[in-house]
């Protein structure tokens, strides 16, 4: 899996171009996803990217997913969840202080940025620590649903949010 997780940072930017595309579509099937029930989805969706992203970037199925921001590179994986960056005990091979034989999760998101148009200024923003009600929910229909609310407010006029 570590491996196949470094292969992923190395084509950050096909994997995110191709992910755009990906939640692109997600967001248009928003209106079919609201008629068959987000909840009923959820099992099946998340059966789906807990094996597709556990396979390319050792998934933790956080449920708040921000790999585009962090070069592909999911921060989950840093022994101590750091979701803003590195601890200060970053060897100076660039490896984990904690997993001496792991590069750091952060100076990977940091190759993986630099790969991606405007990754490593996405790095800068501060992410919220993380929902721990949200483990093992497809962040995939997260982002369906709140990004399919907002575009359909937009069309109607209406401020309304996504719900949780």
């Amino acid at each position: 899996m570590y491996g196949v997780r470094l292969w992923s940072v190395r084509r950050a930017r096909g994997l995110n171009a191709f992910y755009r595309g990906f939640e692109s579509m997600l967001v248009r099937l928003h209106p079919f996803f609201e008629s068959l029930g987000y909840e009923r989805l959820e099992r099946p969706v998340a059966a789906v990217e807990h094996a597709v992203k556990g396979l390319l970037f050792d998934c933790r199925m956080c449920g708040q997913c921000i790999l585009s921001s962090t070069g592909m590179s999911c921060p989950m994986n840093c022994p101590k969840s750091l979701r803003n960056g590195p601890c200060g005990g970053v060897r100076a091979n660039g490896n984990c202080e904690v997993k001496e034989d792991m590069r750091c999760v952060w100076v990977e998101a940091y190759e993986g940025g630099r790969r991606i148009p405007g990754g490593v200024e996405a790095m800068s923003t501060v992410q919220f620590a993380v929902d721990q009600r949200q483990h093992g929910r497809s962040s995939w229909l997260r982002v369906a649903r709140e990004k399919g609310c907002e575009k359909a407010a937009a069309r109607s006029g209406d401020a309304r949010q996504a719900p949780p």
